[in-house]
């Protein structure tokens, strides 16, 4: 039986030893741990990356993604439209703000936000749009700046799983009107630890993230904005810049994984992932729909020694702390069948075509 895990950072971190232990000595030589050289350095180059003017370094996502809120005035007495099929960080970035997250199902096909749903929400209180590229694959963006555009709302993209990914070719992070990513280990370019960063055209932005990720100051001690202690330490931020240099490289692996995937599942008996034709998926996940879920996962593990996961097992209106939202189990049904099917399979750049195929083979032999 050959041991297939869902995710294995050990061989990354394995293969880029040297250049992190180098890049890690360089910090600990200068000991500027707090918004430190390579802070600045990562935030400029991943700006670059992006294709956006600004990048601000803070401590995870969800930072980046509630900064990003209040930065555009988002706060108490607004609500933010969000998908109900996402981690919980993006809803909780507009609770966290002081606004209320309104929930909309999601396309069955893509797994990603509505743009119809989100105009039947739009409300009188509505400030801003969280569209989210789930699993790495891009929401439906220009319908989506449509809205925005005509109905006077900021959008905040929650590309915490799609660095690199694109929409009619332009970085994911540029489209709306900030960016956030999230550099959780699993993550495509993740760090040695946690870590995020907004993405932003508009230097007034960038500035007031600036601000409010370092206590609120623009000059020490003198606190103007809300005091929050976000910073992106030094440490992480000399890690991803080793890795940012290989990101594009993992991204064409993980597409020919998929690719892969999606040959020797055709007739397999589970839905595979679409890709639009005006995006590339970077496939954060290799995310698959069967109904008997829970026992094809239970067998893969048990029988197969192949390690699963599910993103995300409850949606967001059915989660305990979203109970006195008002939200009824069958109000996002379509959200409801996929947290019911999806399961995401083992993919990660490091991985062989032996380990692909032995997985798509273990499925097919429990499917039948």
């Amino acid at each position: 039986m050959m041991n297939v895990p869902m995710i294995d950072l050990k061989i990354q971190h394995q293969a880029l030893k040297d250049e992190i232990e180098q890049a890690i000595q360089g910090v600990m030589e200068r000991a500027d741990f707090a918004l430190g050289q390579d802070v600045a350095c990562f935030e400029e180059e991943f700006a670059d990356f992006c294709g956006t003017r600004y990048a601000v370094g803070v401590d995870n996502g969800l930072s980046a993604l509630e900064l990003s809120l209040r930065a555009l005035g988002v706060g108490p007495g607004d609500e933010v439209i969000v998908p109900a099929n996402t981690f919980i960080a993006t809803a909780a970035a507009a609770s966290f703000a002081g606004a209320r997250p309104v929930l909309v199902d999601v396309d069955p096909t893509t797994c990603n936000i509505d743009p119809k749903a989100i105009e039947a929400a739009i409300t009188p209180q509505t400030r801003a749009i969280i569209p989210v590229h789930l699993y790495g694959l891009p929401a439906e963006m220009d319908a989506i700046m449509d809205l925005a555009e005509e109905y006077d709302l900021h959008v905040v993209e929650d590309a915490c799983q799609a660095h690199g990914a694109s929409y009619k070719g332009q970085r994911v992070g540029s489209l709306g009107h900030t960016g956030a990513f999230s550099f959780y280990p699993t993550k495509n370019l993740g760090g040695c630890g946690d870590g995020g960063i907004v993405v932003t055209d508009d230097e007034e932005v960038a500035e007031r993230i600036r601000a409010m990720r370092n206590c609120g100051q623009w000059e020490k001690y003198y606190h103007e904005l809300a005091p929050f202690n976000h910073r992106l330490d030094t440490l992480q931020a000399a890690v991803l810049r080793v890795k940012l240099r290989h990101i594009e490289d993992w991204i064409d692996a993980r597409r020919q994984h998929a690719a892969l995937y999606a040959e020797l599942l055709a007739d397999g008996g589970v839905i595979t992932p679409t890709e639009t034709p005006d995006s590339t998926y970077v496939y954060y996940v290799y995310v698959v729909r069967v109904p008997q879920r829970d026992e094809l996962r239970a067998w893969l593990w048990e029988e197969a020694g192949i390690g699963t996961g599910i993103h995300y097992p409850v949606p967001l209106h059915l989660q305990p702390f979203y109970a006195d939202d008002g939200y009824q189990r069958g109000q996002f049904p379509v959200t409801e069948q996929l947290c019911e099917e999806i399961l995401s399979l083992p993919m990660y750049p490091e991985m062989t075509e032996e380990q692909i195929a032995y997985v798509a083979d273990r499925i097919r032999d429990y499917l039948g």
